[in-house]
C-alpha cells in the first residue's frame, strides 16, 4: 500500500487489485448487490485507492478494513440512489395508479428506515448486538460468531427470531405487507 501511495507504483497496485477486487466482490454480493452492480462498485472502491492511497493511515487500519469500509459505504450509497430514482409527477405511470397506491399515502424510506431501527432497540441485546454486526457492519455470520466467540449455529438462530421478531412487529404495524 506504501507503494501505492507514496510512488503510485503500478505493480504493487495490481498485486492489491487482483487480491482484493473479487473479494470485495464477492462480500457486496453477500449484501445483496447483483453480479454486475457489485463488480462495478469494487472497480470503484479500486479506484478510490489510487486516488487517494495517501489518505490510507496504517495506524488507524488495515488495507483490508480501510477496502471493505469503503465498498460497504458505496453499496449504501448505491441502495440510496436505487430507492431515490426520480420519478416525473405527470408521469401516465404515477397518475394510473390507484388512489390507495399513490406514493404520497405510503411511508417514506426515511420513516420505515427509523421505524425498523426502534424496533431493533426493542429486540433482545443478544438479538440486537448480532443484527448490527450484519447489517450495519456487514459482517458474515462465520465473521460475527468469530468476533462475539458464540457458535456459527447460535448465530444463524439468534439473526432467524431477531427478524421473526421485526417480521410480525412490522405486520402488526401495518408497515408490512405479507400479500
Amino acid at each position: 500500500m506504501r507503494a501505492v501511495a507514496e510512488r503510485r507504483d503500478r505493480a504493487a497496485f495490481t498485486e492489491i487489485f487482483d487480491h482484493f477486487t473479487p473479494r470485495l466482490e464477492a462480500y457486496l454480493q453477500r449484501l445483496g448487490l447483483d453480479p454486475g452492480s457489485a463488480e462495478e462498485i469494487a472497480q470503484d472502491v479500486m479506484i478510490t485507492l489510487w486516488r487517494k492511497a495517501e489518505l490510507f493511515d496504517a495506524g488507524k487500519s488495515s488495507v483490508t478494513t480501510w477496502l471493505y469500509r469503503v465498498a460497504r459505504n458505496r453499496r449504501i450509497d448505491f441502495s440510496r440512489r436505487s430507492r431515490t430514482e426520480y420519478l416525473d409527477p405527470q408521469s401516465p405511470a404515477i397518475l394510473d395508479l390507484p388512489e390507495e397506491r399513490r406514493f404520497d399515502a405510503e411511508l417514506d424510506g426515511q420513516q420505515r428506515d427509523d421505524i425498523v431501527r426502534n424496533l431493533i432497540l426493542d429486540l433482545p441485546v443478544e438479538q440486537r448486538d448480532l443484527v448490527r454486526l450484519a447489517f450495519y457492519e456487514g459482517l458474515s455470520h462465520a465473521q460475527i460468531a468469530e468476533r462475539v466467540r458464540i457458535p456459527l449455529g447460535t448465530v444463524k438462530s439468534r439473526l432467524r427470531l431477531a427478524f421473526t421478531r421485526l417480521r410480525r412487529a412490522l405486520e402488526a404495524g401495518g408497515i408490512l405487507d405479507t400479500r
